[in-house]
């Protein structure tokens, strides 16, 4: 099967319906990420195929469950999940943020090969950096700990805005860590097709005069 067959029946497992010309660019990116992966080593998985399901897929499995205007992807690296998400919502805005200038200069050249224009690259270290706008949705799939996460990510989430973050196993004890502050708002099992193993979006809301 093509990567493009592989695409088009993921997306459709997915439910999500993304234009032609949004898939051909979806398969650019992973190519671009597979020529980089050679002199770079931006990510473990070298097989486009994997790349599909691994990257693609998995990223695009959480779409149908965060509504933004202004999304942050924090510890981007190759511009997961912030890439693909923006590639399926022209109307988000999406900053990805990593502190590895390789990785910076991945996502600079990404932006500029795909025609990205509602994405931005920042590169700082997360807990330092500061933003005129706060943000609606503040995601990651490369954060350990959701406790940690949370912790330094928070003065950028705008008022009612929520974390997302992205797991393997459904994480208990790391929920039971969070901030007191914070509130879980849903546990969502995802089913990502080509990828074994469990998948879960958790979506963490914050009272006080931050959420």
């Amino acid at each position: 099967m093509s990567t493009a067959d592989q695409l088009k029946r993921g997306l459709i497992a997915l439910g999500l319906v993304l234009e032609r010309d949004v898939q051909q660019r979806l398969l650019d990116y992973i190519a671009l990420i597979e020529k980089w992966n050679r002199v770079h080593n931006l990510t473990a998985i070298r097989e486009p195929e994997k790349m599909v399901s691994h990257h693609l897929l998995d990223s695009l499995a959480v779409a149908p469950h965060l509504h933004a205007r202004r999304m942050l992807d924090v510890g981007s690296g190759a511009g997961l999940p912030g890439i693909p998400l923006a590639l399926a919502s022209p109307d988000m805005h999406v900053t990805l943020l990593d502190s590895n200038h390789k990785k910076t200069a991945f996502l600079n050249q990404a932006m500029m090969e795909l025609k990205m224009k509602n994405a931005d690259v920042c590169g700082e270290r997360v807990e330092s950096w500061k933003s005129q706008e706060g943000y609606d949705v503040i995601i990651s799939r490369a954060f350990s700990d959701m406790g940690e996460f949370v912790r330094i990510t928070r003065h950028l989430l705008a008022p009612g805005g929520i974390f997302a973050a992205m797991k393997g196993t459904h994480p208990y004890e790391e929920i039971d860590k969070l901030p007191p502050e914070c509130k879980v708002l849903q546990v969502l099992p995802l089913a990502i097709p080509g990828l074994e193993g469990a998948r879960h979006l958790v979506l963490i809301g914050q009272d006080g005069p931050e959420a």
